[in-house]
């Protein structure tokens, strides 16, 4: 197939969705995403890293600009091809990847083609498998075999974000919590000793649990700590002899992963812990001039990301990065899955503004 770069960035959006890339069956779209670059955007140099396509400005400005964005979905869900409705600022196009987040994509497209001489140098970077396990994750793989491409003063991010810059990212860690006892017969329980009963001590605690409000940049990140899940049980007459409780925390991008392990060790002193997963966060770095130049073309509006996406991975090669997409992120990976035609614009237009 092939896609028409200078078209309004609604009508790319809604070719993107139509091309089917659920993670791993994204060679099709990367192809098309390439030639189209090549084509119609003969003023950036072009390279294929597995089905991850990067193309780059060579102009010599003094910053570069990152725009990141994947090309993989979840698996359909009926929401395939796309649909619209509606007409003007009230349209809206449905389908699988509209808001998470070939949108995002389609801007950045746009962008690539159309402007040939922006004030920053600019890479993008179109990649794969992001929508599954971290090891399979695209961005990983350039940064391992082509790292000069995600250099840069500033990355943004094409998730969906309401069409509101979310600067950075909260980190996030999940620990388990592992009790140990004494098997019995339940009917002589005296001579056991509950392994699940004694959770009761770290659930209080967690119960009790204040988490930080944490002011950065101006933006204000709320901490969690939720407990997710409880295994434990032999049987239905036996006392348990081992219990796990599983534990997520979501802590602010001014803890690195050390300070946030050393923080729940403390707050469950006395009992076994291990971590069994772990993202680090993302500092907002609105203080870096080309991310203050973006909050000024997007109106001096920005907010806290709350989550965690691949931001991360670039704050983690010393660069601010922020989320800027259209679509509603409470909406992706639902069935009901669109974004508004103008939000789309809307990005666009400060992106533009940005740029030039």
């Amino acid at each position: 197939m092939s896609l028409d770069l200078h078209a309004d960035p609604v009508d790319l959006t809604a070719a993107l969705v139509d091309v089917f890339s659920v993670s791993g069956a994204e060679a099709e779209l990367a192809t098309a995403v390439q030639d189209a670059l090549r084509a119609q955007a003969p003023h950036l140099e072009v390279v294929r890293n597995g089905d991850a396509v990067l193309a780059r400005t060579n102009l010599g400005r003094e910053a570069r600009v990152v725009l990141a964005g994947h090309l993989d979905t979840v698996p359909e869900n009926g929401n395939l091809p796309s649909r619209r409705e509606g007409t003007g600022d009230e349209e809206i196009l449905h389908g699988l990847g509209t808001v998470d987040m070939k949108g995002g994509d389609a801007v950045f497209l746009h962008l690539a083609a159309t402007l040939p001489e922006p004030k920053h140098d600019v890479t993008f970077v179109f990649y794969d498998n992001e929508e599954v396990e971290a090891v399979k994750n695209g961005l990983g793989r350039i940064e391992r075999e082509l790292p000069e491409w995600l250099a840069g003063d500033l990355a943004i991010v094409g998730e969906p974000s309401n069409g509101v810059i979310e600067a950075g990212c909260q980190g996030t860690m999940r620990v388990e919590l592992r009790c140990t006892g004494t098997r019995a017969h339940t009917a002589r329980a005296w001579m056991g000793e509950n392994a699940i009963h004694a959770l009761a001590e770290p659930l209080r605690r967690l119960a009790e649990y204040s988490p930080r409000t944490v002011d950065i940049d101006g933006l204000t990140y709320r901490e969690g700590l939720q407990a997710t899940s409880i295994g434990g049980g032999v049987a239905g007459n036996v006392v348990p002899d081992e219990a796990v409780l599983t534990v997520n925390h979501r802590f602010a991008p001014d803890r690195d992963a050390a300070a946030a392990e050393r923080h729940l060790r403390e707050v469950f002193d006395g009992f076994e812990l291990s971590v069994v997963d772990l993202s680090p966060g993302a500092l907002p770095g609105l203080s870096a001039p080309a991310a203050a130049e973006l909050v000024a073309a997007a109106g001096g509006r920005a907010a806290a990301k709350l989550g965690w996406t691949d931001v991360a991975r670039f704050a983690a090669r010393g660069m601010p990065a922020v989320n800027f997409g259209p679509g509603d992120p409470t909406l992706a990976h639902t069935k009901q899955e669109n974004v508004r035609a103008a939000e789309i614009r809307q990005v666009t237009d400060v992106l533009r503004k940005f740029l030039t």
